[in-house]
């Protein structure tokens, strides 16, 4: 009886699946065509095509397979361990496993530092060394060490005349420029400390080089300088904005010039350099007008490089080795307040003070031999001069220099009778 129970029990596996069709049919459609009233096998286990097929496993399932980034902590836990470590090390976390390296190569590990406000800035400098082939390295203040750098690209390790600017806090932009062999360029390129890596922008709409730069709102000015042909002085002008990755003409000067200085002060921009004729001209660009007009008044007459505005006010050298400032004087229209340090260096090329940028909230100024000075401006005193010295700190330099690459670059500023300085100095933030 127990027999012709399971005799006339149904049969476990639906005969009429396609999976059971000869597998000569090749795929269920054509089964279909020679099996009437057949369907699709619905056993989970069994695929509706004859032929085997590989699947990428889904992103859930790759997440659940692979290694958390620390051993016991989930991946958000880990991150916020590791976006604490100093930046001096991220060069070491990259090499710890993909999982790590692609973490610090990508946008989202930096952007979180610098929401939390846990972004450190660094000094980066370009200087050529005894072969007219460019230097690059960037200074870290909190260990006062300098870091080697990705060289830079060939097409500008020999231009000349190629000007820098800092878009978004951490992407270092280098355009135009003289190549020996081809002339004036247009090519763009920028290095980001995030990635540690140089890469390709969209080219300027104008060869040019010996250019005035400068950066507002986050966009790019470019105006003036030299270019290969008929009409050697530009007064063209244009702009690169990052969001919309392209470059777009301006209003152009009134008149054609060479810039030699620049800078960003009340929301306009002050160009000063020379003419058609080599004379010496003035002006400014309102960037919500977009118009340029010419200026005389007592800040160029004074102006002298380099120069920073750092909150509101406006800074110049006084001296070569950059250990007096000069502030301009909105209400006298003068150069009248100084910051002096009390204590000069010399007048030798060497020591000779090549750019001034804003570091951590401090005046920074970098001087040919790599030696760098602070100043704390914003406890300056309101008066009409400073000769407070606890306002100065020297983070590299003052005789002692930090590195060995310091100590290389320093006699070699001093011995060598052909005029090196540094090219661009710039802050980054990573």
């Amino acid at each position: 009886m127990k027999r012709m129970e399971r005799g006339i029990q149904p049969a476990l596996v639906d005969t009429t699946c396609l999976c059971r069709v000869d597998a000569g049919l090749k795929t269920v459609v054509g089964a279909k065509k020679f099996v009437p009233g057949s369907r699709v096998c619905m056993q989970p286990n069994i695929k509706p095509s004859i032929h085997p097929s590989r699947h990428k496993p889904s992103r859930e399932a790759r997440s659940r397979n692979q290694l958390p980034l620390l051993p016991g902590l989930p991946d958000d836990l880990a991150i916020a361990c590791l976006i604490r470590v100093p930046r001096n090390e991220h060069r070491k976390l990259r090499l710890v496993c993909k999982r790590w390296y692609k973490l610090l190569a990508g946008n989202f590990f930096y952007s979180l530092r610098k929401n939390l406000g846990m972004a450190e800035e660094w000094i980066y400098v370009m200087k050529r060394d005894r072969d007219r082939k460019i230097l690059f390295h960037a200074f870290d203040p909190i260990y006062q060490q300098w870091q080697p750098l990705p060289p830079v690209p060939k097409e500008y390790s020999e231009a000349l005349g190629f000007g820098s600017a800092v878009l978004s806090g951490c992407h270092l932009y280098l355009f135009g420029g003289k190549d020996p062999i081809k002339g004036s360029m247009r090519r763009v390129i920028f290095y980001s400390a995030r990635t540690n890596k140089w890469h390709r922008a969209p080219d300027m709409l104008r060869r040019r080089h010996f250019s005035g730069s400068c950066v507002i709102n986050n966009c790019l000015y470019v105006a003036g300088g030299e270019s290969e042909g008929g009409h050697r002085s530009l007064k063209s002008a244009e702009v690169y904005d990052p969001n919309k990755n392209r470059w777009s003409f301006i209003s152009e000067m009134e008149t054609a010039m060479v810039p030699f200085i620049g800078v960003v002060h009340d929301g306009k921009w002050f160009l000063k350099g020379l003419g058609p004729h080599r004379q010496v001209i003035s002006e400014v660009y309102h960037p919500e007008t977009d118009s340029w007009n010419a200026v005389y008044n007592g800040m160029v007459a004074g102006w002298r490089n380099p120069s920073i505005s750092m909150n509101g006010n406006l800074y110049a050298l006084d001296c070569k080795d950059g250990c007096r400032l000069r502030i301009y004087d909105v209400a006298t229209d003068t150069w009248g307040k100084h910051i002096d340090s009390k204590l000069h260096l010399g007048s030798s090329r060497a020591l000779e003070a090549a750019a001034l940028i804003q570091l951590n909230g401090k005046l920074c100024i970098i001087r040919n031999n790599m030696s760098i000075s602070m100043v704390d401006v914003s406890n300056a005193d309101n008066g009409r001069s400073s000769t407070s010295d606890h306002l100065w700190e020297t983070i590299a330099g003052k005789g002692q220099f930090k590195t060995f690459i310091t100590n290389i670059w320093s006699s070699f500023s001093s011995r060598n009778r052909i005029k090196v300085h540094l090219l661009h100095c710039q802050m980054l933030q990573a």
